[in-house]
């Protein structure tokens, strides 16, 4: 019998779980890769950001005035500049003539508070999407696996039917089945490369974030008692 040796052959002469697993396993490497995508560019893109403003900060520019930017309405912030603003804006509350006046270390201690909470928001932002690509990096190689060992048993059931069976019976039904393998490590490799390299990225941020937020605090507590005037963008 000729046998048409190709993925697409393969396909349509499989039995219908492995054809599901198969599908299954498409359809996941296609998403994997779709957020594999849209997560690196927006890491890129919050890594830009954030050294512009590191930048901006770090040029002398005034805190009241990167602040008044940040507010600006319809303006999108990430990263360090949000942040920066959260802290900056709890920071006001108390700096107002208005206000109540606290202890530095409250103001301080509030202030921290804001900008690690404003942290773990940009955090949850840049991990979106990051635990679907471990549940493919996982499960993948077990499903194709599964659908390996289901096509091979149906394989080697047709036999039982056989008197007289030779390797060119039971080869294309065990070539079926093991392109359910292929197709798991397929889709688990690049989301598990992509996932760890994600992470390590997101990492890098955090760190940066974390500085960030020391070295603002330092400069607070050196500004304390210099009056600032603004008007806060409510």
């Amino acid at each position: 019998m000729n046998y048409d040796p190709t993925l697409l052959s393969y396909f349509w002469h499989a039995s219908i779980v492995v054809k599901c697993v198969m599908l299954l396993l498409i359809s996941a490497s296609i998403f994997s890769w779709t957020y594999i995508l849209q997560r690196s560019f927006y890491l890129s893109d919050m890594n830009k950001a954030t050294k512009q403003f590191e930048h901006h900060f770090w040029s002398g520019d005034d805190l009241s005035r990167l602040y008044a930017e940040s507010s600006q309405p319809k303006r999108t912030i990430d990263g360090a500049e949000a942040i920066f603003r959260s802290g900056f804006k709890e920071f006001l509350r108390f700096r107002k003539p208005t206000g109540t006046h606290a202890p530095l270390e409250v103001v301080i201690d509030n202030t921290k508070r804001a900008m690690r909470a404003a942290q773990m928001r940009e955090q949850e932002k840049m991990e979106q999407h990051l635990p679907f690509l471990a549940i493919i990096g996982s499960t993948s190689p077990y499903i194709g696996l599964f659908g390996t060992v289901w096509g091979i048993m149906q394989a080697f059931r047709a036999l039982a039917n056989v008197q007289q069976a030779t390797i060119s019976m039971v080869a294309p039904g065990i070539a079926e089945a093991l392109i359910a393998t292929a197709l798991g490590l397929f889709a688990a490799i690049p989301a598990v490369i992509a996932y760890n390299r994600l992470m390590t990225t997101i990492g890098q941020l955090m760190s940066r974030f974390d500085a960030f937020q020391e070295e603002f605090t330092n400069i607070l507590i050196r500004q304390s008692h210099t009056p600032i005037k603004l008007e806060v963008v409510e």
